[in-house]
């Protein structure tokens, strides 16, 4: 039996630029893991076998796409009885979906003695979800494209972050087109020019989160979906305010939300800072 622990991720920039010929969209992220995590056992089995306490059909998870995309790209017939234990929140743009599926890959590639290279997993990630190939990298990686160029980062400190999730689910696709709408599309150029900046931002970004003070982050950390997001669900907004009102250097939504992650300055501050959110879903968590 194999088992794994594939970790949530938070967006410290995450900038949305033009619409690709592909249907997605190019970006501009600086990524990071955090020890929360899942848990995914694998056995061996005639068929592919998803066990889960997830909400949806087996078919739908990532974790059952990605054993067949494997399945697929090898030509083999072998199975795998999979139980995947959720600790990470779905549709709250923590990544565990995605990191889910590229360490189904890992444990299937070592499951069946396929002895197939990074890159190889990776690819096949790619084609399930932009923030896959993430899983492969480093724990911090600047992500561009639609996410798969990846660029890993060096941040040396382990830094302390509350993670709050309300009851809402963002779904990804939703989040996209409704900031590409509010957008229109003679916005695309413009995005596109000024990626130096972006580039340059997370730049600095890493050297505070390296070097400090970790105050300077606040003006600093960016996500295109913010606004969308906030407009649609006002609480979200909200709970950034709280976390800074107690005490957080910086806050931001990750990824399309909807979690919401306050950074503290030691754990004593985030653990204190958690019992004001008792309502809502919330993790004191460590960068790795």
């Amino acid at each position: 039996m194999i088992t794994l622990s594939p970790p949530a991720k938070i967006n410290w920039s995450l900038y949305v630029l033009g619409k690709r010929d592909d249907g997605y969209h190019n970006i501009i992220s600086l990524m990071q893991c955090v020890d929360l995590h899942d848990t995914i056992t694998l056995q061996p089995s005639a068929a592919i076998e998803l066990h889960t306490d997830m909400k949806i059909p087996a078919e739908q998870n990532l974790v059952f796409k990605a054993a067949l995309a494997l399945r697929e790209a090898v030509g083999t017939t072998l199975g795998a009885r999979i139980h995947l234990k959720k600790d990470i929140p779905s549709g709250a743009g923590l990544g565990g979906g995605s990191s889910d599926a590229a360490y189904a890959l890992i444990g299937l590639n070592r499951l069946w003695g396929l002895e197939l290279e990074t890159d190889t997993l990776r690819r096949i990630g790619a084609s399930l979800g932009s923030d896959v190939p993430f899983f492969f990298d480093s724990p911090a990686a600047l992500a561009q494209g639609r996410g798969e160029m990846l660029f890993p980062e060096h941040i040396s400190r382990s830094l302390k972050l509350l993670l709050i999730k309300p009851e809402a689910s963002i779904p990804t696709a939703w989040a996209y087109k409704v900031l590409a709408d509010l957008r229109g599309p003679e916005s695309t150029v413009s995005y596109l020019t000024n990626t130096e900046e972006k580039l340059n931002n997370i730049k600095l970004i890493v050297e505070v989160l390296n070097n400090g003070p970790l105050s300077l982050l606040r003006s600093l950390l960016h996500n295109d979906f913010e606004r969308v997001v906030i407009e649609k669900h006002p609480v979200i907004g909200e709970i950034k305010e709280r976390l800074l009102a107690a005490g957080a250097s910086a806050a931001l939504l990750s990824g399309s939300g909807s979690a919401v992650f306050g950074l503290f300055e030691d754990k004593a501050s985030a653990d204190q800072a958690s019992h004001l959110f008792l309502p809502f879903w919330n993790r004191v968590v460590s960068t790795l």
